[in-house]
């Protein structure tokens, strides 16, 4: 069996490749497209709203297979969907081809982004999963970092299509042969018991906990999607620069990152709901704060990226505190689809609200949903019967 950390270093190499060939791709690459093919820009960069419905459509079923068989299949297949579907895309002759394109890519995002890594650790290590979680996250946390700066330096060298082309190679290269040889086939433990805990009928505790659940991320993501792509649009709005409105949302990596470190570094000492209750104010700090102008832009944005940052762990962690490793593979499968809806739609709809309303109002819709995530992370309580960290 091959040392926990391994596992986690192969898996993280395969989500820096995976978030920066497919969810990242379009911002380095999606102008280029449109000026080389003359496709329309919007049309361009909805491929990745394309790959996310694609995506949330599949996770349920992806979630199921993981809990049946384990991660190593499901991340393998995702690999290779990854490449084919990248492949389409550097051969795409018309606007058409090339959103099938993004449906195989988002295939493959449903198998090999966060939600199925996650259920693969919980698959693997049960209940002593949480520290290896934490630590992908961090791995994930410097996709953007890699695959930006690789992503322009390919387009100046070999041009869109050939960028397309070398992640395919990476993806058939490195991601799958990491899985292959890296991620065990099974669970290291036994787990008659928890297969059989899989199929008995979930108790009204953990149904409420389930829906609260669902809508908090549906808010978060909602969140997430419209400030990820609409960020320096609503900071030119209240008067930035573009300049400065670059300079501070290049504020959000690190803070994403520095808020995960802290996080490990409290080594699971507290319930990660508290990691998902302060996620969740942290977030609506820094979007409030923009919105009303209750503290400096690059405090808020700090504030927004620790959010951001520790929220994704909290994702990960607490539906394994709530309701145990004998089911969670299917539940992160279930509450993978209506969060990537939400983010497949955040940005469109943050559009049309931009073009119709302005930014002001914008940003206090932004506003409301964070308060309101607030108000539903609260009403969330431990399980009574959690097992230790």
């Amino acid at each position: 069996m091959k040392p926990r950390w391994q596992v986690v270093s192969a898996l993280g190499v395969f989500q820096i490749l995976a978030w920066g060939s497919s969810a990242y791709l379009p911002a380095v690459l999606a102008l280029p497209i449109a000026v080389d093919t003359g496709w329309p820009l919007p049309w361009v960069v909805g491929g990745v709203s394309v790959g996310l419905l694609v995506s949330a459509a599949a996770s349920p079923r992806v979630g199921a297979a993981i809990a049946e068989r384990g991660g190593r299949p499901v991340l393998a297949a995702g690999a290779l969907l990854l490449a084919l579907g990248l492949a389409v895309l550097g051969l795409s002759p018309s606007l058409t081809v090339f959103l099938a394109g993004w449906v195989v890519v988002g295939s493959g995002m449903g198998m090999g982004l966060y939600d199925p890594a996650f259920a693969t650790l919980g698959r693997l290590y049960g209940s002593d999963a949480r520290s290896a979680i934490t630590t992908l996250t961090l791995w994930g946390g410097f996709a953007s970092t890699v695959s930006w700066p690789l992503s322009a330096f390919m387009v100046e060298h070999v041009g869109w299509r050939g960028a397309c082309f070398a992640y395919a190679a990476l993806h058939a290269g490195i991601s799958l042969p990491l899985v292959l040889s890296v991620v065990p086939a099974g669970a290291t433990r036994d787990t008659t018991t928890e297969r059989h805990d899989d199929r008995r009928a979930p108790c009204a505790e953990e149904r409420r906990a389930f829906m609260l659940l669902v809508v908090l991320l549906v808010l978060c993501s909602t969140i997430f999607g419209l400030v990820s792509v609409h960020l320096l649009t609503l900071l030119q709005a209240r008067g930035e620069t573009l300049a400065a409105a670059v300079a501070f949302g290049a504020m959000v990596g690190p803070s994403q990152v520095g808020a995960r470190l802290l996080e490990m570094s409290g080594r699971g000492r507290h319930h990660p709901l508290w990691t998902m209750r302060a996620a969740v104010v942290l977030t609506a700090i820094g979007v409030c704060s923009l919105a009303y102008d209750l503290l400096p832009v690059a405090a808020a944005m700090v504030f927004y990226g620790s959010g951001a940052g520790i929220l994704s762990i909290a994702r990960g962690t607490v539906p394994l505190a709530l309701f145990g490793p004998g089911t969670y593979a299917s539940v992160m499968g279930r509450l993978a689809r209506p969060a990537q809806v939400a983010q497949a739609v955040a940005p469109t709809a943050g559009a049309a609200l931009l073009a119709h309303a302005g930014a002001y109002v914008t940003l206090v819709f932004l506003a409301a949903l964070s308060i309101l995530a607030v108000g539903v992370v609260s009403l969330l309580r431990e399980r009574g019967d959690l097992p230790g960290p």
